[in-house]
Parts: C-alpha cells; structure tokens; sequence
C-alpha cells in the first residue's frame, strides 16, 4: 500500500512537503504524531492522527505516538485563543498510560516487527534542559522574524485578539520543533504527521533539522474536520465524545456516528473507517439510492464503534437503539447495562421512589400516590383495558399487579411506557 495515495482518496491530506512521497518509496521511514495529553482519554478529535498512523503502519512504516509531557505544560497556541491549565507529572504520566491503552486497539506496539509502534514523551527528554542550554543551543539557530511569520503566532498578536500572548507560548514551536530534532536524531524520524494547524510548529522542526544537523526531514498534515453545517466536529451539547467508557458511553458513542448527516457521513466513512475503495464507493452509490435506510451511517457507526470499543458494544448499542425507535423485547431491555439504560432514557421523565415503601404495593397505587405517572387511578386503569400500558416492554393487562423486586431492571429501575411513546423511568432507592 501507498501512504500519499491511501491517504489522498480518503481525503486526508492537506499541506504535503516536497520529497515526502519519495522519502516513502524509498525506504521504510519512521513518523510521529504529537497527542497532547491533558485528559486520561483521547476524543474522537484526536482520531483522525490517530488514524494516520495506523495507515502509516499498515504501509510498512514505523509510527512513533508522541505524547506532550513537556509542550503539555506549556500549551500550544495553535487554533486557542487564551491560555490553557498547565499538568503536573503525575497527572501527565497516568494520562500518558491511559492514552497508551486506547492506542494499542489501533496500533500494533507488541510485535518484534521493526515497524512496531512506540509510544514516546518529550518530557522525557525536555525535563533536564536547563533554560540557558535551550536558548544557547537551540535558540540561536531559529530567528524570531521566522517565529513570527508562522500564522498561530500572527493570529494572537492581531488586533482582533485581545488575549495576547505569552512568551511561554511563543516558544512553544521551539520546543515542538526540538521534539522533531531528538526524535531525527535518536530514533531517525524523518516525517512529523499532524493537523493542518500544526504547520507551522511541524516546518520549525524540519528547518532546526537542517540548520543544525543539515539534514532533510519532512511535514504531512490532514485537514481539520469539519460538519457540513459548518459547526465543530466532536462537540456535542453535552461536550466532547470521548473513546473512554466512563465519558462516552458505547452507547452514546455510536449514536453519535448514526446520527451525522449525509454530507458528513460520506467523508467520514473514508476518514475513519478501513473500509477499501470499491467498498466505500459501493455504499455511497447505495445511500444515494435510499438516503432514507441511512446506509453509510448504519456501516460508519458500526466500524467505528468495534473498533473503538468491541462487536458486543456495537450490538449492545443496536439493541438499545431498537428499545427506543424499534419494536423490541422485554429481553433487549433486561440485557443493558445500568449505563447504557440511562443513556438510552437520558430525558425520559423519571421519579425517585422508596424501595422499602413500594415494593409489594400495587403498581396502581405506586402509579398514582408515590410517582405522577397518572393523574389519577381512573385514568391508569382505562389504558389498561384499552391495552396501551407496559412495564418494561410488555404489555400489563392485570389491574392488581404489585409491584415486586423481579420485574426491576439491574435490580432498582422500572421502565412505565403510556400508549406508544411517552415513556418514565421509575428509580427505587
């Protein structure tokens, strides 16, 4: 496989140095990608790096994932308009293993092959850098009249940004341009893969590289992916959809994917998906055919969901879809978990109720005096005799049923559904 041409196809080259293509021809060549480390779990944001280096892997070369301990404490200007938290080291290195596990679904770092990925930290190396020794022997060789050419650095010093900046986050492309030099140096890195937005900070380092040591390395970036409407991609109303469980639920995660138009979901199924050619253009000619049946984003969000999360997730996830817009079983609803069940019923109105004071009494009496579910008993039982009350997905016909600890889901949820639609969750505590 070609790196430029996959890469070309699926939309994921922006800005490419001369000599790049040829450099991979040419020789198995080691990349790095910069992951800045300020969360213990990436975001679907950062997937598009990670994305290139799993096809820079899969083409026979070597990636490095570089995580920013040391540009970590700075922050980097690029795209911000204001500084951002500095981490301490402990922080840094338990985001660093975390960071280190979500990549190992990607990126093969186990194997004795010799493009087996590694997974390195600049603080590593920046930490016993005295100040003085930086300026002397790195400083020197890049002029501030190149600093300041680069666009992050124009943009902050412009007069639409009140914010200013900071000498610490003016030297941030040094030292991202040093992280370059070591990793030439010690590991033979020759291309830096990033954002379109790392350009600058990217060609800092190719021009240390060749005025310091005159050597040639390289620069490949991926445009910055965006929503057809124009809004941030990754962003939520509740925030950003990360790979980790415990922030994103799978759940969530591949309501996301499902959910994006149509627009997005053709770009997004080459972007982040390894899915072949004939295979992507085969589903988009079948889309266009029915946009209704939403084929691309049935095939996107179960590709990305196993392989971030696994195939049970995806399933579990198609299923709890199915609860909501489906016709399923009281047997789909008894199989999520606690997680799942509340991300599916996230805005379903919900009473908190005594289970010492409920259990045992009759759903009719719970219904009406501890939840509002009914207005009134009367009401309650004429849905019952018209057949349109269910708990938990199937349809309750008795008057007299009590309530008791086996119809509860995960042992304290019980889900009340009035006609088709309006659903309640009932949570004894």
């Amino acid at each position: 496989m070609n790196f430029v041409e996959e890469l070309t196809w699926r939309g994921m080259i922006h800005s490419m140095m001369p000599g790049t293509e040829e450099q991979l021809e040419k020789e198995m060549t080691t990349a790095y990608l910069g992951i800045d480390p300020t969360a213990d779990s990436l975001h679907i944001g950062h997937l598009v790096g990670v994305m290139m280096l799993r096809h820079f892997q899969r083409c026979g070369h070597k990636p490095l994932a570089l995580v920013g301990g040391a540009t970590g404490m700075i922050g980097d200007p690029s795209g911000k308009s204001a500084e951002r938290n500095l981490l301490d080291e402990t922080t840094l290195r338990h985001n660093q293993e975390c960071i280190k596990k979500q990549l190992s679904r990607f990126l093969d770092f186990d194997s004795d092959a010799p493009n087996a990925a590694e997974m390195v930290n600049n603080y590593d190396w920046m930490k016993d850098f005295s100040f003085l020794a930086f300026i002397r022997d790195i400083g020197k060789h890049i002029t501030v009249n190149y600093m300041m050419a680069k666009d992050s650095v124009k943009k902050r010093l412009s007069a639409e940004s009140s914010v200013g900046m900071s000498f610490t986050e003016f030297t941030y492309q040094l030292v991202q341009g040093f992280d370059f030099y070591h990793l030439y140096e010690t590991k033979n890195c020759k291309l830096q893969l990033g954002g379109s937005d790392q350009w600058g900070n990217i060609t800092t380092g190719t021009e240390l590289i060749r005025r310091k040591l005159g050597g040639e390395a390289f620069a490949l970036t991926c445009p910055l992916i965006t929503k057809a409407d124009g809004g941030k991609f990754g962003k939520t109303e509740s925030g950003n959809v990360w790979l980790d469980r415990r922030y994103s639920s799978p759940y969530k995660f591949y309501q996301f994917w499902l959910n994006v138009s149509d627009a997005d979901a053709e770009k997004y199924i080459k972007i982040f998906t390894f899915l072949p050619k004939e295979e992507v253009e085969a589903l988009v000619a079948e889309h266009a055919e029915a946009p209704h049946l939403r084929v691309l984003q049935k095939r996107l969000a179960k590709e990305i969901t196993i392989m971030v999360h696994s195939e049970q997730d995806y399933e579990m996830a198609v299923e709890a879809s199915n609860i909501l817009f489906g016709n399923a079983t009281s047997d789909s609803l008894k199989k999520l978990d606690e997680d799942t069940l509340l991300a599916v019923f996230d805005g379903v109105p919900t009473f908190e109720v005594s289970k010492d004071e409920v259990l045992g009494k009759k759903l009719m009496d719970v219904l009406t005096e501890d939840a509002a579910v009914f207005a009134s008993k009367g009401e309650m039982r004429k849905l019952i005799q018209n057949g349109g009350f269910a708990v938990n997905k199937e349809k309750v016909s008795d008057l007299e049923l009590a309530l008791s600890a086996e119809l509860l889901l995960n042992e304290k949820y019980l889900l009340v559904q009035k006609g088709k639609k309006n659903y309640f969750l009932l949570i004894l505590k």
